[in-house]
């Protein structure tokens, strides 16, 4: 498999990013979910917040990567078998997506610097806080992230419904694109 994007499929640089990110913002959802009914007691409580914070800013970090490597690597060209809304609304999904998880990144920054101090990223490195100590904003930017991470989480549900679709009723390399199978019906001289 080729580092970077073909005319006719994902490369592996793209590929990783992907499934890493899909992963990340799975278990994030997952984890946010379970913290927020934590006791006070709970020994999770101290050590579950700390990994959230940590994951959600390398999150951030390689949506960033990701952006960037768009741009190096262009993505592969629509399957020929979509139709034009199809390819329309897999582009808006897409942006929407990153849109949702940069917002995300936002909110989660703005819920834990909200008293001022800055974030610790696994004890490797600090990010600073940038608005200072700001009344009202951990509340805010709270339920914005509360929000934005059930729309995130439902919009990247329907965005894997779509990808099965894809592969098991229209049958074409939508998802094979995706996970490095060999795809069904050669179009280009980059095929493997």
């Amino acid at each position: 498999m080729q580092w970077r994007n073909t005319w006719s499929r994902w490369g592996i640089v793209s590929v990783g990013l992907h499934w890493l990110m899909a992963a990340a913002v799975i278990g994030l959802f997952g984890v946010g979910l379970y913290m927020v009914d934590l006791g006070y007691m709970d020994p999770l409580r101290n050590v579950l917040p700390d990994w959230h914070r940590s994951v959600g800013l390398l999150l951030g970090a390689a949506l960033v990567l990701r952006l960037l490597w768009r741009f190096v690597s262009p993505p592969p060209a629509p399957v020929p078998e979509h139709t034009r809304v199809e390819h329309l609304s897999a582009h808006a999904v897409h942006w929407l997506l990153y849109g949702l998880m940069l917002a995300m990144v936002i909110s989660g920054y703005l819920i834990s610097t909200a008293d001022g101090r800055e974030v610790a990223v696994f004890d490797w490195f600090s990010v600073p806080a940038v608005t200072g100590d700001v009344q009202g904003m951990e509340d805010l930017a709270g339920d914005w992230h509360r929000w934005l991470g059930w729309t995130l989480i439902i919009l990247a549900g329907l965005h894997g419904l779509a990808a099965l679709k894809h592969h098991f009723w229209d049958r074409d390399d939508t998802l094979r694109r995706m996970l490095c199978m060999k795809l069904r019906q050669s179009r280009s001289p980059d095929r493997q």
